[in-house]
C-alpha cells in the first residue's frame, strides 16, 4: 500500500465569511473509491459501510456535486460519504476535477482510495467469475484490462492510498482498508458492552459472557432496591465489594488480548454481556466500570442495559 498523504478541502473562504467560521461542510468527508474493475471494489464498498461510512455505489462523479450540496445544506446525520466510482466511458471522469475542485470550495474534506492488482491476477479473477470486463466490448480480456489501466492512469497518481489487492484475501483486504482509514491495532474494533439478566435469558449475540452473580446483591440492601446500577450509590456498593476489583482487572486483560487478536483477524465489532440475576444492579454497574477502563485504551465503546425498562419484582436480584 503507498499513501500519499495528501488530504484536499481546505476549501476558500467565501465572501462575507471568516477564515475561523464554521461552515456546514466542515465535518463533512467523502471518499472516492476506484481502481481497476477485479481489484475489489465491491468488497472495499463493505468495509467501508462497517465502518459507518454513508455508501452509495456506481455513481457518476457529476451527481456527487448535488447529492453532497443536499447532504451539507439539510440536517442530515450522514457526514461521512463513501462513492464507488467505476470505468464505463472515458466521458465518465471528465467532469471529476470539477467535481473535487467544488468539493475543495465547500470545505469537504476529500480522500482517493485507488485499488489495483497486477493483470494476471485481474485475469484469474474474470476467468473465475466468467464475467466480461466493462471495457472488453468483444475483444480480448487483457485488451480490456489495458484500456482501463491507460483511463485511471492519471486518477491513480493522483490517489490519496493506493493499495494492491494481488495477494491479499477478502480478510486481508479488509483489515488493510482498516488501517488506511482508520489506523492499525485494538483501536479499530469497536466494542459494545451490555448488561443482562440470567433470568431473562442467556444472550445468543455476544462474543463475551460474564457472570458476576459472585458480588454481594445490593437488591437485599433496603435503601438500594428501587435504584440501579447507574445511579452512585449502587455501583459504589458493587464495585467497592470485595472481588469486584480483581475480577475487572484480570477481565479487562483477558478482553484486551482477544481484541487485539480480533483486530488482526478482521473482526472489528465485539460484544460483551455481563449479567447476574434480574439486570439491574450488580451487572449494570460493571459493565459500566468495564467500558470506562476499555476507553482509557483508546477503544471506542458503547454501553447498554438489556433489562432496566423492566419493573423490578421481590424475585430480582
Amino acid at each position: 500500500m503507498a499513501d500519499a498523504g495528501k488530504e484536499r478541502g481546505t476549501g476558500a473562504v467565501r465572501r462575507g465569511e471568516r477564515q475561523d467560521d464554521p461552515k456546514p461542510a466542515d465535518e463533512f468527508e467523502v471518499l472516492l473509491i476506484t481502481g481497476m474493475s477485479g481489484a475489489g471494489r465491491s468488497r472495499a464498498a463493505d468495509s467501508v459501510e462497517d465502518m459507518g461510512w454513508y455508501v452509495v455505489d456506481n455513481m457518476p462523479p457529476k451527481l456527487l456535486v448535488p447529492l453532497v450540496d443536499m447532504m451539507t445544506a439539510s440536517a442530515s446525520k450522514v457526514h461521512r460519504l463513501a462513492a464507488v466510482i467505476d470505468v464505463r466511458s472515458r466521458s465518465y471522469f471528465d467532469d471529476l476535477s470539477a467535481v473535487l475542485s467544488h468539493l475543495d470550495d465547500l470545505g469537504v474534506k476529500t480522500r482517493i482510495l485507488f485499488l489495483d492488482a497486477s493483470n494476471e491476477v485481474l485475469i484469474k479473477r474474470y476467468e473465475s467469475v466468467r464475467r466480461p470486463h466493462p471495457l472488453q466490448h468483444g475483444n480480448r480480456l487483457i485488451d480490456g484490462i489495458m484500456e482501463e489501466r491507460e483511463l485511471l492512469s492519471n486518477l491513480k497518481e493522483r490517489a490519496d492510498s493506493v493499495i494492491d489487492t494481488s495477494n491479499l484475501s477478502i480478510h486481508q483486504l479488509s483489515t488493510t482498508l482498516y488501517e488506511a482509514l482508520l489506523g492499525s491495532g485494538p483501536s479499530t474494533v469497536a466494542v459494545h458492552i451490555f448488561s443482562f439478566g440470567f433470568k431473562y435469558g442467556v444472550p445468543l449475540d455476544a462474543d463475551f459472557v460474564a457472570d458476576v452473580r459472585f458480588l454481594p446483591n445490593p437488591f437485599w440492601v433496603p435503601n438500594l432496591r428501587e435504584l440501579n446500577g447507574q445511579d452512585a450509590p449502587v455501583s459504589d456498593y458493587v464495585l467497592g465489594s470485595e472481588g469486584a476489583t480483581e475480577f475487572l482487572d484480570a477481565y479487562e486483560k483477558a478482553v484486551l488480548i482477544a481484541i487485539r487478536g480480533y483486530a488482526r483477524e478482521d473482526k472489528h465489532f465485539v460484544t460483551i454481556a455481563i449479567g447476574c440475576t434480574g439486570g439491574q444492579h450488580r451487572s449494570v454497574a460493571m459493565s459500566d466500570a468495564l467500558a470506562k477502563r476499555l476507553r482509557k485504551h483508546g477503544l471506542s465503546v458503547t454501553v447498554s442495559a438489556r433489562e432496566l425498562h423492566r419493573r423490578q419484582h421481590p424475585d430480582v436480584a
